[in-house]
């Protein structure tokens, strides 16, 4: 990981950790301020609908997210790595899992036709989530952010989760602490 930051000064890139998640309409059940002997019940519906997100977050504490509500593919992640390009508006390191999307056809054409010269990507060791920051990101954002939350439908879970990436950007500061977590020094 040191050498992959070395290159990304030597470079002048701006190092992105990106990852993806799934926000159901369940709610993530934490601890309440309920009596003792009084467990709230959540009543919600049961089904498998739910939003599909990547996110990528810098050392400097920036949150960028793509929100679908479909299964993320290959697509979504050029699509992703082409927002980021245009939005940092300087070379990309992006170091991400090994999730197939991330390896698929659509991917490599991007990167053979013109992408690897703004964006490189370094691959994560497999089955290490902890090596990755962004990991943080999904943990705070469904435990503290969306915690008991009950939603009624898509529409209602895409708004809230808007609102709480919105209240996450406005606090850098927690962004860089996932950085921490993983055991990175930024």
């Amino acid at each position: 990981m040191e050498r992959t930051q070395k290159k990304a000064r030597l470079e002048r890139r701006v190092l992105v950790f990106v990852d993806e998640s799934g926000f159901y309409l369940l709610p993530s059940c934490v601890r309440t301020y309920a009596p003792c002997g009084h467990t709230p019940v959540l009543q919600v519906p049961h089904t498998r609908d739910h939003l599909s997100v990547m996110s990528g977050i810098t050392p400097q504490g920036q949150l960028f997210t793509l929100i679908r509500d479909y299964p993320l593919t290959g697509v979504e992640s050029v699509t992703f790595l082409n927002a980021l390009h245009r939005r940092l508006e300087r070379k990309l390191l992006v170091i991400w899992d090994g999730s197939p999307i991330h390896r698929g056809a659509d991917v490599k054409d991007f990167l053979s036709n013109g992408g690897s010269r703004g964006v490189h990507l370094e691959q994560l060791p497999p089955y290490a989530p902890d090596l990755n920051p962004d990991e943080g990101t999904w943990q705070y954002l469904k435990r503290v952010e969306m915690r008991n939350l009950c939603c009624l439908n898509l529409s209602h879970l895409h708004h809230e989760l808007t609102l709480a990436v919105a209240r996450l950007r406005r606090r850098p500061h927690i962004i860089r602490s996932f950085f921490a977590g993983a055991g990175l020094s930024i």
